[in-house]
């Protein structure tokens, strides 16, 4: 389990430097989180696995990752109010909608060979 800590805070640190206008068209230098959530809980999927949850807002759906029983948003701080969490099962699917093959490639590889180094 500590395992896992380290590796998320790894995986955190990481994606903060990687999200850009590359992986999210709704990305800035003042909320670079923001837009990411989709792509995000895919690559997070990838390199972890664990279960795909998803909660509506009021902008629409907002996904993230469930790890070991334990609930990973990477992505919340795109967000000024505190989240509900509904955790309706969702999968790589329906987290794909909020992205798209670019966007995904592009986080993937640049996580990846960051994760790597």
């Amino acid at each position: 389990m500590e395992n896992n800590t380290l590796q998320i805070k790894q995986i955190m640190n990481t994606l903060s430097k990687s999200w850009s206008l590359e992986s999210s068209s709704k990305w800035s230098k003042d909320n670079p989180a923001k837009g990411q959530c989709g792509v995000t809980t895919l690559v997070v999927n990838d390199i972890l696995g664990g279960e795909i949850k998803k909660t509506k807002l009021p902008d629409g759906w907002h996904f993230y990752n469930i790890i070991n029983g334990k609930r990973y948003d990477l992505t919340a701080s795109q967000f000024k109010e505190d989240i509900l969490y509904m955790d309706i099962p969702s999968n790589r699917e329906e987290a794909y909608k909020d992205t798209n093959e670019k966007q995904y490639n592009y986080l993937k590889q640049t996580v990846v060979i960051q994760l790597n180094e």
